[in-house]
């Protein structure tokens, strides 16, 4: 095979090859051979039949296959003697093919870029720490005890007002209809808590146990069911009992219906809870930190179907979050032109960190342990308190979603890796500040 490199562009790379005819056909009577061994014809034993015979029925049949197979181990050499590492599968086009003539067949393929690591001990960040204020420990134990206040009847024939919590049944409609999901019995509403539309719980205050009612409403303009946003609504409403919430003691005895030995072990608890809080977002911080010095530190090409591919994932997600009324406010107010053309430096952005850090997994023989997964997954069923074993069953039955952990795990092994070379500076800083993420969307990876 005779192969010619055609001038590059970029990190496209494109090879014209020609294939010596003579190659080619001893391909077709390898294949042909093979089918002789077990071939019959009639009159002739297996095995036993003319070549020119076989050659005449078989030979069209194999030339399709033969081609592709010659073509495929072709492209394959290619790849090996010029050590290119693609980007994406190559473009593979036939030129030329006639019986008995020499093949020709061009190759376009994309590389990765050849990335040279720095010394990553010159890095300098600021590892922002926060204090566990007191208060925010008592604003936690307020939260507990909230959301395990009892509730009881009410007993004295009086209007509902704010704070109670009235049983209802309800029915909602639009121009008549009764719509998906407006519909709910024995439904524990407080009055003023707000966690129904606007003007919804206003009406039912004043009223009685017993009362049927008919709440009229407007759903918001960017309500999550698109065809229910910005229509009136009526809801009928029948208040089928009053209740008030008991105001739960944060006492010991609290404590104790925690699990815990008394308030203190409580707060102590609360307090460490809140710090590992800090600390995650200590680290999202010095992580994102360390994308932006790293994305300043390297400048080099990246390959353009990789970025395309990026910024085509990104576009999805923004047309989904507009058809269903889930921009952000950042998004809401950008001209729709300048923020694609934004996404499109964050998709290059992304391909770029992406190809770094996967560079020094691999200069560095990062690898993924079984207990890097299993701690992934710890952190996984910490976030659903009470639910942790329906978590790690499910992990345990679906490989997919194992398989899903380890791309995330292994880049926070490699951030991890460059993290330690780097010189870090831990600053105290409130807990505003610490929590304030505000920087440019075009600067997250």
């Amino acid at each position: 095979m005779k192969v010619k490199e055609e001038k590059s562009k970029g990190l496209m790379k494109k090879f014209t090859a020609v294939i010596d005819a003579a190659d080619f056909e001893k391909e077709v009577d390898a294949r042909i051979e093979r089918l002789a061994k077990t071939t019959k014809l009639p009159g002739f034993r297996p095995g036993k039949a003319p070549k020119a015979m076989l050659v005449q029925k078989y030979r069209p049949a194999v030339l399709g296959e033969a081609l592709d197979h010659i073509i495929q181990a072709s492209v394959n050499q290619i790849i090996q003697e010029n050590n290119l590492r693609l980007a994406f599968e190559p473009n593979v086009k036939l030129e030329k093919f006639e019986e008995g003539k020499d093949i020709t067949f061009s190759m376009e393929a994309e590389v990765l870029p050849e990335v040279k690591l720095g010394d990553f001990s010159k890095i300098k960040l600021e590892k922002l720490m926060a204090e566990v204020p007191s208060e925010e420990v008592d604003k936690s134990l307020e939260y507990i005890a909230t959301s395990r206040r009892q509730t009881q009847a009410i007993e004295e024939d009086r209007p509902t007002q704010k704070g109670d919590i009235a049983v209802i049944d309800f029915v909602g409609s639009v121009d008549g209809v009764e719509f998906k999901g407006g519909k709910g019995t024995n439904y524990p509403l407080e009055l003023g808590s707000n966690s129904f539309i606007p003007g919804f719980e206003d009406q039912l205050i004043g009223r009685k146990k017993g009362d049927k009612v008919d709440v009229k409403v407007k759903f918001p303009s960017d309500y999550h069911a698109k065809e229910l946003a910005g229509k009136d609504a009526v809801f009928a409403v029948e208040i089928k009992e009053l209740k008030t919430l008991v105001k739960t003691e944060i006492n010991d005895e609290f404590a104790k219906s925690l699990g815990e030995k008394d308030l203190a072990a409580l707060k102590e608890k609360i307090a460490e809870r809140i710090k590992q809080d800090y600390e995650a977002a200590s680290k999202m911080k010095l992580k994102r930190a360390l994308l932006d010095a790293l994305d300043k530190e390297y400048n080099f090409e990246v390959p353009q179907k990789l970025v395309d591919a990026e910024y085509d994932g990104i576009v999805k997600q923004y047309e989904h979050a507009k058809a269903h009324n889930e921009l952000d406010e950042y998004e809401k107010a950008k001209d729709e032109k300048d923020l694609l053309a934004e996404y499109k430096e964050i998709a290059q952005r992304r391909v770029k960190l992406g190809l770094l850090l996967s560079e020094v997994g691999v200069q560095e023989k990062i690898q993924i342990e079984p207990d890097d997964i299993n701690k992934a997954i710890m952190n996984e069923a910490k976030k659903y308190p009470g639910q942790e074993k329906a978590v790690f069953d499910f992990y345990l039955k679906n490989k997919n979603a194992v398989e899903s952990l380890k791309a995330p795990v292994f880049e926070e092994k490699i951030v991890d890796f460059v993290l330690a070379k780097a010189q870090l500076k831990e600053k105290i800083v409130s807990v505003q500040e610490l929590y304030s993420f505000e920087e440019k969307k075009g600067s997250k990876k």
